[in-house]
């Protein structure tokens, strides 16, 4: 059934779920905003949810019908009424509503533009898999456990370099996908551990996310499933990768001991392992120890870093990519940081610390990750503080505080926040660039991590 709704979205150039959903949520805020009724501001919907508007299987109900009205400016009722299509073949500006919803055209003619079909493709093949994981619900078959695999694969490689909102909900789905076919009896012995190993990449992931939206408790939750699934996985990689996830976790949660224990035990359970995951557990200790102010650690660990990267060979996990491998870059910024946070501030630091920027320049790199880049900006301009130099500490910072509120995670809001209490200390405090800076931040930080444009 083609709704009005539909050819709306098709004629708003929302056929997209990322552009309709941040669309809707700043639509439901200001319905909010106009009622006084705060909890429509909370209001979000799942892709799922959105495709089954999109294609008239379901009707939105409740608050969410008051949001749609309010966002297109029509009635429910008309929103949701189901057009006819004209007779003759639509035009290149597809779609346009006449005086009537009864004359709009929404036939897919010879001309329909390429961004409508991809999304219906897209939408077409998301249907079709949906089909083969139900026909295979009585069993474990090869098809949907080589789509699992495929969509790890997928999300990992970009999960660095997109914001969340792009990825999550294929991931909730994913692992719930995943602990069904678990928990239903039905897999076969032989793939009883390659269903643990994806539901712990998966748990993994989700429990990056829960951090990056400033969820610690979450987070740890989903880390603590995913050494379960590891486990039972019987996948050693795997399970140190996990403690240096609860490492991190506890690094910005500031629990400093708790981030160097989880470092310390990630590296136990490595063992002789020879992917990049134990050169990141050494760096994950190095800053921790930073934090508690222990430099023969931190120094220490960096240099067992190295070592360690000489001696490396890609593994498995390293074929993942995103933040299942740690590249060189990634570790020079790493130490950076470790450095900085104990205070080792001179002309020698800051140009480690520039490089660092600089490793992270190219966003066509394969290893590139705005995260990253972020907090080695961010270090940057501390390392400059070090030596007083104001003016090129605002300059590092300031595309920080540029990004869109979408890729504002927890972990960046940590960064510029060091940033800001550094800035009220020593001979730069009182200086009115230091001021307007410290008011930047702040507002920088005010937003809940990965809240949308308001």
């Amino acid at each position: 059934m083609t709704t009005l709704l539909r050819v709306l979205l098709d004629e708003q150039g929302w056929k997209d779920y990322a552009a309709f959903a941040h669309q809707y949520r700043l639509a439901a805020r200001s319905l909010a905003h106009e009622t006084g009724e705060s909890s429509l501001a909370t209001l979000t919907l799942s892709e799922s949810t959105f495709e089954r508007w999109y294609f008239g299987k379901v009707t939105p109900q409740n608050d969410a019908r008051r949001v749609l009205s309010h966002l297109f400016k029509r009635p429910i009722t008309q929103l949701l009424a189901e057009v006819a299509p004209a007779v003759e073949p639509v035009p290149p500006e597809r779609g346009r509503i006449a005086a009537s919803p009864q004359h709009v055209e929404c036939r897919v003619g010879p001309d329909a533009d390429l961004p409508w079909m991809e999304r219906h493709a897209a939408m077409a093949a998301r249907r079709a898999i949906r089909f083969a994981i139900g026909a295979e619900r009585n069993e474990v078959g090869q098809e949907t456990l080589a789509h699992l695999q495929d969509e790890v694969h997928r999300i990992a490689e970009i999960y660095v370099r997109v914001p969340l909102g792009m990825i999550l909900d294929d991931l909730t789905h994913m692992q719930d996908e995943t602990f069904r076919l678990l928990e239903s009896g039905h897999a076969r012995p032989s793939q009883i551990r390659d269903l643990y190993l994806l539901a712990s990449l998966q748990s993994g992931m989700l429990a990056k996310a829960a951090h990056d939206l400033g969820d610690p408790q979450s987070a740890m939750m989903q880390a603590r499933t995913a050494a379960v699934c590891a486990d039972q996985a019987e996948h050693q990689g795997m399970a140190a990768w996990v403690r240096g996830l609860q490492s991190l976790i506890s690094y910005w949660a500031d629990r400093p001991e708790d981030a160097l224990h989880y470092a310390r035990k990630g590296t136990s359970t490595g063992g002789n392992l020879r992917g990049s995951v134990n050169v990141w557990l050494a760096g994950l200790e190095a800053r921790a120890a930073a934090l508690l102010g222990d430099a023969e650690s931190v120094h220490a660990a960096n240099r067992r870093a190295e070592d360690l990267r000489e001696r490396t060979l890609p593994d498995d996990l390293d074929a993942l990519g995103g933040n299942f491998f740690f590249p060189q870059v990634k570790q020079a910024y790493y130490e950076v940081e470790a450095c900085v946070l104990l205070g080792d501030g001179n002309a020698h630091l800051v140009a480690r610390a520039e490089e660092a920027v600089h490793g992270f320049s190219d966003p066509n790199d394969p290893y590139w990750a705005f995260g990253d880049l972020a907090g080695a900006q961010s270090d940057l301009a501390l390392a400059r503080l070090s030596t007083d130099d104001l003016d090129g500490a605002v300059e590092a910072v300031q595309p920080v505080l540029d990004l869109p509120p979408n890729q504002r995670n927890a972990g960046i809001i940590g960064s510029v926040q060091r940033v800001r209490s550094s800035l009220m200390r020593g001979m730069v405090r009182d200086a009115a660039a230091a001021r307007e800076l410290r008011a930047e931040i702040a507002v920088f930080s005010s937003r809940p991590a990965l809240a949308l444009p308001s």
